[in-house]
């Protein structure tokens, strides 16, 4: 049994399921509190769409679908501390057909540790998404690429992503910079009462004096 029979709801998964294992593969385990598939069912399904597939393809003349190249997207699962294990997310998008390959580098030299992939979830436009994890220690120097090979590209699409020293104030230069805004405050203080006090001394002195 080739392809892939998956169930969705307001364009998220709610479960697929797996042909070789012959089960349903719930995409939140919470799911399967509230109702439930026969994995079994599924075969009798991807029956009737072949059959609605094979059709549609002798009305179309059995024309090629054109292929929609992927976007990539790289980001960490986590703010990056240095030394902190995270997790980087590669999501890949719009493209069709849903055969892709995703492979993690750093520093140059493949990964393949710590990977793990999501199955094809619908996107828009009759297009695939996917997302690859990939599960590192950042490290300042260090930088990863996520490279996508699909029939859509000319080459491989590859997005970069490198662990950088996070900016951030010392806690010193922190307690300088505290010191010397409470001391600037208060010296504004000092001279506003002083030069305050001082004009309505001037003023007074230039009113003239009536008769007793």
């Amino acid at each position: 049994m080739s392809g892939e029979f998956l169930q969705e709801l307001n364009d998220e998964e709610v479960f697929h399921v797996d042909w070789d294992k012959r089960e349903t593969v719930w995409r939140l385990p919470e799911y399967k509190t509230f109702t439930g598939f026969d994995a079994q069912g599924a075969v009798g399904n991807m029956n009737i769409m072949k059959n609605n597939m094979e059709v549609l393809m002798q009305w179309s003349n059995r024309t090629r679908a054109q292929n929609a190249p992927p976007t990539a997207t790289v980001f960490p699962q986590n703010p990056v501390e240095l030394g902190d294990p995270n997790v980087l997310i590669c999501f890949v998008d719009k493209f069709s057909p849903p055969v892709l390959n995703i492979t993690w580098l750093k520093n140059g030299e493949e990964v393949s540790k710590g990977v793990t992939e999501t199955d094809f979830y619908p996107s828009t436009e009759a297009t695939f998404r996917k997302f690859s994890y990939l599960t590192f220690i950042p490290q300042h120097g260090d930088f990863y690429v996520c490279k996508v090979d699909h029939w859509g590209l000319t080459q491989s699409l590859t997005k970069l992503w490198d662990a950088k020293e996070p900016a951030f104030i010392p806690e010193t230069a922190e307690n300088v910079l505290c010191g010397l805004g409470l001391a600037f405050g208060i010296l504004g203080i000092i001279a506003g009462t002083v030069l305050f006090f001082k004009a309505r001394k001037m003023n007074g002195g230039n009113h003239p004096r009536g008769p007793l």
